[in-house]
Formats: C-alpha cells, structure tokens, sequence
C-alpha cells in the first residue's frame, strides 16, 4: 500500500526565498544619492568647466584645451606646486615619524583607552579653529611663544614670514592630525602576533633590531595606506592657510587649493580653477597609483 507524500498549498510552490537585497538598497540609497550629487557630479560638471571660459554672469563658452594650455604656460600655478610638494615633505616626514614614535610607545608602555583619547583629541579641533588658536599663539606682538622667544633671547621671531610660513603651517598641521595617524599605525600594530617578537627575543634581537627588522615590515601595509591618505590630505590643504597667511606674503604660501579657490571666487575664473583642480587631481591620481606599486599595499608578510 502506497503512501501519497502530503501536498502542499498552491502558493506555497510560488513564493521565492527571502533576500536582503531590498533592506540593503535601502541602506544604500542616501549614501548613494550623496555620492551622486556631492561628488560624482560634481567632477563631471568640473570637468566640462574646465574646457570652457565661466564666469557665473555668462553663458559657458566651449574653449577646448586653453586652460590647460595656460596652465602650463602659469608661473603661480608652478610656484604654487612647488610650495605645495615642500609643505608635503615637511607635514608628511614629521607626522609619520612622530606618528609611528607615538603609536609604538603606546603599544610598548601602554593600551590604556584614556591615552589613545588624548592622543586623538587634537583631530576633534576644526582646521579654522585649529588654525586660529596657533595664530594667535605665534603672533609676533602678542602671542605667547614670541613673548617666551623675546623674554629668553631678547627678540620675537616672525613665525608667518616668507621663509617661516610654510614650516609653521606644515607644523600645526601636524599637531592636529599626528594622533590620528598615531592610532591608525597603533590598530595596525595589534595585528602582528606577539609571537614573532618572543621569537626575536629567544634570538637576541635588540628592541631596535625588532622594530626594524620585524616591526616595519609587517607594518608595511598600515603604512602604505596611512601614506596614501596624509598624501592625498596635504596636498589639499587650504583651511591654515586661508585663516593664517591667506597665500601670502607675496605667493609664499599660495598652496594649490588657496590658487584654485582665488581663481574661482576671488577672481570668477570658473573655467580657469576647474582646470587646475582636473590638474591637481591627475597629480593625485598619479601619486597614488605610484605610492600603491612602489610600497606593495596589497601585499603582507604574515602569509
């Protein structure tokens, strides 16, 4: 005798397995309609300035390449890469080194949450803010630090002037993101297993051979990408100099960013600023790309 398997409802045949998809687009539909209007856009409409003479008052007018022609034929704008790349190699040797310094004491001495708090509290200050406060600080005539200077050495030190102005802004750059590059180099100190350096020890290795020899390679990754980004920040630099030296005295400190925003609303050379900043971000895009292949940042030593 037979047994027939019971039979099941018609709808029950019809209906598909559940999927998140729905609940996930939904999750990324605001952070897409940001991307779309705030950033894709944005380099799109860029772009097409950049091959038109704009002004907001007049129609926008098909040039071709004669911005970038007069891009490379500009003297500010060359001035203006130059004393970008020297603020670069100051504010990005000092941050890394102090950086990596910070995030290794940490490690060694201590882990404690109260400490990596104060360490990232100079990141939570605003660039303007930032900026203001080490204005007023290094000011010739009333700030603290010449007062200190004057009441050691007899004189004041003109922080701001055109040999001093791009170390001092490099500088206070530094303060404000060293102890976030600090924790970031610290996370990725926590992923290399204390194995390796109870290996070291049982060889004779000196705490300075191991931060060397085991230390910095396996870190090579976290670096890499730290790099990248204090790279990719740098050279956009704008709010310490807007606030302290506005691009001067004369152009030294007329960073890229400050030309391209006095180009545009300074001067209503829309045409003209889109075109540097396409500029700026080729050399960025370049930089990265290089940085990427030159320090291996896919690749890791723990395999």
């Amino acid at each position: 005798m037979s047994v027939s398997a019971p039979s099941r409802p018609a709808g029950a045949m019809r209906r598909r397995p559940k999927t998140d998809l729905r609940l996930g687009l939904g999750f990324i539909l605001p952070a897409g309609i940001g991307l779309i209007a705030f950033y894709i856009w944005p380099l799109i409409r860029g772009i097409w300035l950049s091959f038109t003479e704009y002004n907001l008052l007049t129609p926008e007018k098909f040039i071709g390449l004669q911005n970038y022609s007069r891009m490379v034929q500009d003297k500010i704008f060359w001035n203006a890469v130059g004393v970008t790349v020297e603020y670069v190699v100051i504010n990005i040797g000092l941050q890394t080194i102090l950086a990596l310094l910070i995030a290794v004491l940490m490690q060694r001495l201590t882990q404690s949450t109260l400490v990596r708090s104060l360490v990232l509290t100079p990141y939570l200050v605003s660039n303007v803010v930032a900026a203001m406060l080490w204005l007023w600080i290094l000011d010739t005539t009333l700030g603290v630090t010449n007062q200190l200077i004057e009441a050691v050495f007899g004189d004041t030190v003109n922080f701001f002037s055109s040999t001093l102005a791009i170390p001092t802004i490099a500088i206070i750059n530094v303060w404000r993101h060293v102890g976030y590059t600090a924790l970031l180099i610290f996370a990725g100190l926590q992923s290399i297993p204390n194995t390796v350096y109870e290996a070291g020890k049982v060889d004779g290795a000196s705490e300075w051979r191991m931060f060397w020899k085991i230390t910095v390679p396996l870190l090579r990754p976290i670096l890499a990408l730290v790099l990248i980004m204090t790279i990719i920040g740098s050279f956009q630099v704008f709010d310490t100099v807007s606030v302290t030296t506005q691009g001067g005295p004369v152009n030294a400190t007329r960073v890229l960013q400050y030309y391209i925003y006095d180009l545009a609303f300074g001067r209503f050379q829309f045409g003209y600023a889109s075109a540097l900043a396409v500029g700026l971000l080729i050399i960025l895009a370049a930089i990265t790309a290089l940085q990427y292949k030159m320090t291996r940042a896919g690749q890791t030593d723990l395999d």
